[in-house]
């Protein structure tokens, strides 16, 4: 593992494109440095990767009012064919940059170079393909019921979007909500993660370079949540998009409120996976190595609680752990790194919590239970069985790269435990019985059912959760309308000749 900050420079130096890694706001247009800066730190060094501009709440404020007067020009100056034609510029320029923004994003989060990239091009296809939905913003007519009437509905921006992303995937969330956003002639005003804000800012930097008008697009990187606050309170703001904890997405709903924005929230998870006795099971530890170690165990739509049925539990422990055994750790831009470090030290300390709690009520390590604090922020992949539904582990998301596995009986056990949350983001489960696949995806109380595989997220795929995993769609051909109004309009009197 890496043990100093020359890892990172010497990255960086090797850039393609040095102009992608930057470290300023990006304000009415205008790049602009700050003498307030917050530190970014690289996950596998524990070191120093920049120190970016913190932006206070007057500049969210300026950024907000530069993004209204631009967003009417914006919609009025282009048709749903320009928009689309600048984001398949966008699209190209972010291929074209592939490799150094899988650099950088490396860099800051700490995942593997090959699931940095992996992540680039999924980046990229949410704005390829809201390029093509932006000219399928339908309106309808209707058969009104009054003589001489005709009634119609037209889509439009809701205005101004406050964006809020989370570090976990610190590119595609920011194209998953600004990609439609733009498509539909909104302005967004950005507030990238503190932990991860130079994708941000490099995915800025080519949407300006591929002909978007600057403004459009407002970037304030802050660790100030006072400041980061005036997206849901300013009047000017009329929609915001957050993904993060449910704790802060209650507090952004409420203050939101006060001017009744449009709000999507997509918010913490707690996904069952469940693998019956009738499933293949090396199709379902494939699913579940993809769904629980990829980045580290840190995303939200993560398998979080396994359950497997009695009559498979060992087979499954036993192939699981050896999956997880030739796991390699180390720094994200090495080839034979297989797993990352998590990203940041309290991420550490939750697994190595929930760890505890369930050993001390009587859960036993099959493998790993290994933190590595001195060279970065590292945790060994850890599986663990014997696990029941009041152990922490159960209750609350771990975000990390720990498999706690519970056995049930029968179908009916296995659907009151997976439901047994507040949290209804994603649900996956494995069975070759088609009558049970069907009836045990409508039983699971989620926004998102895997079955027999645990790849849910495409550019084209619905994504959002329900109950307390919040609410609102992301991509596919109901993203566009989180940024729209529908106006209906009613014309009277059509048959009149005076």
């Amino acid at each position: 593992m890496p043990s100093n900050e020359n890892y990172h420079k010497n990255a960086i130096s090797k850039l393609n494109n040095g102009g992608l890694f930057i470290q300023d706001a990006f304000i009415d247009g205008n790049w602009v440095p700050k003498s307030l800066k917050f530190e970014v730190y690289e996950p596998s060094t524990a070191t120093v990767l920049g120190s970016v501009a913190s932006c206070d709440v007057n500049d969210f404020r300026q950024a907000i009012q530069s993004a209204s007067s631009a967003q009417s020009k914006f919609f009025e100056s282009t048709t749903a064919v320009g928009r689309g034609a600048l984001l398949k510029r966008w699209h190209d320029l972010i291929m074209a940059n592939k490799d150094d923004l899988a650099t950088i994003l490396s860099l800051e989060n700490g995942k593997t170079l090959s699931e940095a990239s992996g992540e680039v091009g999924y980046a990229a296809s949410f704005i390829a393909w809201f390029a093509e939905e932006a000219t399928r913003s339908y309106g309808v007519t209707i058969p009104s019921s009054s003589p001489n009437t005709s009634l119609m509905t037209i889509h439009e921006p809701v205005g101004v979007c406050g964006i809020i992303t989370p570090w976990n995937f610190p590119a595609a969330m920011i194209t998953r909500k600004v990609a439609p956003a733009l498509a539909a002639g909104c302005s967004v005003v950005i507030k990238p993660p503190s932990e991860t804000p130079f994708s941000c800012l490099a995915l800025t930097k080519l949407a300006v370079d591929a002909g978007l008008p600057p403004a459009i697009i407002q970037v304030c990187p802050t660790k100030d949540r006072a400041a980061a606050t005036e997206l849901a309170k300013d009047p000017l703001v009329k929609k915001i998009s957050f993904t993060g904890s449910t704790n802060v997405g209650k507090m952004l709903a409420k203050l939101s409120a006060e001017t009744l924005k449009k709000v999507s929230l997509e918010l913490g998870g707690n996904a069952p996976f469940i693998v019956f006795n009738d499933a293949d099971v090396d199709l379902a530890v494939e699913g579940a190595m993809f769904c629980k170690f990829r980045c580290s165990g840190q995303t939200c739509v993560c398998a979080n609680r396994f359950y497997v049925q009695s009559g498979i539990s060992k087979s499954f422990t036993e192939k699981l752990v050896e999956k997880v055994r030739a796991l390699q750790l180390g720094p994200g831009l090495d080839p034979k790194t297989t797993q990352g470090p998590l990203v940041n030290k309290a991420a550490v300390n939750k697994v190595r919590e929930h760890i505890t709690d369930a050993t001390s009520k009587g859960a036993k390590i099959e493998y790993g239970d290994t933190a590595y604090g001195s060279d970065g922020f590292f945790h060994q992949p850890t599986v663990l069985s014997g696990v029941r539904q009041d152990m922490q582990v159960a209750k609350e998301e771990t975000f990390g790269p720990l498999a706690p596995i519970i056995v049930f009986e029968d179908e009916e056990e296995a659907i009151r435990l997976a439901n047994d949350t507040e949290f209804g983001l994603a649900g996956y489960f494995y069975s070759k019985d088609v009558s049970r696949v069907m009836r045990v995806a409508q039983k699971l109380q989620v926004g998102m059912v895997g079955a027999n595989t645990g790849k849910i997220s495409a550019a084209e795929a619905p994504f959002g959760g329900i109950k307390e995993s919040g609410y609102g769609k992301e991509g596919s051909l109901y993203g566009l309308r989180e940024y729209q109004i529908t106006k209906s309009i009613t014309i009277g009197n059509i048959n009149s000749t005076t």
